[in-house]
């Protein structure tokens, strides 16, 4: 086994491309990494080597975002100023509302694709990973990746 900080700077970018990809929240990807690796020192004896270190330690990271978003219930109310400020600073509101609106319909395109589909575009297109950074994550290999994103591009288009 490695110790902890060679595992650290091994994969703790591969940690917080994942979590970004979940959060798109910079400091709270940074926390859940931070976070992943205190639990990860905790629970080092729980591993028991069945799946890749990376695989193991975005489970954890994924499963920390999880806790905390039922913690957070994500509903903040925004203070009016800075919705106003937006608006104002923005050159062209329509662009802004048709680029969420396909947004919104991309992600619902996307619901309705299996898990691990869903997982390996949004890795993909978001967080901009690699097929082989997506296989070692998903605990795949890189064609396993590829042929995954393909399915499920051609399965958005229909």
């Amino acid at each position: 086994m490695q110790n902890i900080e060679e595992i650290y700077n091994k994969y703790s970018k591969t940690v917080y491309k994942y979590i970004f990809c979940l959060s798109k929240d910079k400091e709270i990807s940074e926390e859940i990494v931070q976070e992943t690796f205190l639990v990860a020192v905790k629970d080092i004896d729980k591993f028991e080597g069945k799946c890749k270190i990376s695989t193991w330690l975005c489970q954890i990271a994924k499963n920390i975002w999880y806790k905390n978003l039922r913690k957070e219930k994500r509903y903040k109310k925004i203070p009016i100023e800075n919705i106003t400020e937006k608006v104002l600073f923005e050159e062209n509101i329509e662009d802004v509302i048709c680029q969420k609106e396909s947004k919104i319909q991309l992600f619902k395109k996307l619901q309705k694709l299996d898990e691990q589909t869903r997982n390996v575009i949004i890795l993909r297109i978001f967080g901009d990973l690699s097929y082989e950074e997506i296989g070692e994550i998903m605990n795949k290999n890189s064609s396993w990746a590829r042929v995954v994103y393909f399915r499920g591009k051609q399965k958005l288009k229909e």
